[in-house]
């Protein structure tokens, strides 16, 4: 297994994000140190807002523009959450090139861990090495896990989690690359060491005919370059409607406390949408918006896919009484 492609991408939109989008709310500062220089290259044409001629480079070009409108909401939504109470644990699950522990001072006083597959991981902290500057707290736990195989409960504990202490959960950008079987054990896993007082911070993606017909289209544009697509090599696996989530997390121990969708949140920032009216369920992708600089006809947005339904955060509150009428797994 080799380290996610999409958590490059996703660090590049953050990268391209930041000072331009939602100003005054929305920063990540320790995006573009994480990236090689040949990945800074569509974000500087982003923040520059200079499209290039090239095919090739104006695929990369759009999705990391495309990106970059995503993660300015979800990264306010998800740090807001955090910010409210942090609790003295956090667990990142599927933490990528995230780096709210080097930029979150409210997370001085926890003891971060984060979680992702082995080849991520490393990858993430050979990058993590040109960070400038010193953590506000200490440094995170990087715990190494497959979700699909290995028993997070156990490499939790290894790790120094203590599971009598409230801890505050971020699943974020991860639970659509899963089957529903692995959320659920993932799931069972963060129930069975949650301490009363738990918080879970969780984004997913609704189900949308037009976002399987978008993620074919951007399948399309990648292999045109010639190159094969984040998409085809990271599929998504599931998608959930409110309703289902929050009856998997209520029998999980979980009381689903707040409900946000990201077209609501990137409205309220300000920040590009490209969507039609509000749907608490599902959207349609972004439409093809003529842009001065493009070919004629408009330019396909070709990670159009992951904007068009994405929903959260959905926060939820760890109820010991529900936790005690479930089995539990330590996986």
């Amino acid at each position: 297994m080799r380290a996610s492609r999409t958590a490059v991408l996703v660090c590049q939109g953050r990268a391209a994000a930041d000072g331009r989008l939602a100003p005054g709310r929305f920063t990540d500062p320790t995006a573009a140190p994480m990236l090689r220089p040949d990945e800074r290259v569509a974000v500087d044409r982003v923040r520059a807002g200079a499209a290039p001629p090239g095919w090739r480079a104006r695929v990369d070009y759009e999705s990391v523009r495309a990106c970059a409108e995503l993660m300015a909401p979800r990264t306010v939504a998800v740090d807001d959450a955090v910010r409210e109470r942090p609790g003295p644990q956090v667990v990142i699950l599927g933490a990528g090139l995230d780096g709210r522990a080097w930029r979150m001072p409210e997370l001085a006083g926890a003891a971060v861990f984060e979680v992702d597959q082995p080849a991520s991981q490393r990858d993430k902290r050979d990058r993590a090495g040109a960070l400038p500057g010193a953590l506000p707290g200490a440094p995170p736990r990087f715990v190494p896990v497959d979700f699909g195989r290995d028993r997070l409960g156990e490499a939790l504990a290894a790790a120094g989690h203590r599971a009598d202490t409230p801890t505050t959960w971020v699943w974020e950008g991860v639970v659509p690359y899963l089957t529903r079987a692995q959320v659920a054990t993932t799931l069972e896993a963060v129930a069975a060491r949650s301490a009363p007082g738990s918080r879970l911070v969780v984004n997913y993606q609704t189900p949308a005919v037009t976002t399987t017909l978008g993620r074919l289209l951007a399948r399309v544009l990648a292999a045109t370059t010639g190159r094969s697509s984040v998409w085809a090599d990271e599929p998504w696996r599931s998608t959930w409607t409110p309703a289902a989530m929050a009856a998997l997390l209520t029998r999980t121990g979980f009381t689903v406390t707040r409900t946000e969708h990201l077209l609501d949140t990137a409205r309220r920032l300000g920040t590009p949408t490209h969507h039609p009216a509000p749907s608490a369920t599902a959207t349609s992708p972004p439409p093809t918006t003529p842009d001065p600089a493009s070919p004629s006809p408009p330019f396909p947005h070709p990670s159009a896919p992951p904007r068009s339904c994405s929903c959260g955060p959905v926060e939820a509150r760890f109820v010991r009484d529900a936790r005690a009428e479930s089995p539990r797994s330590t996986r």
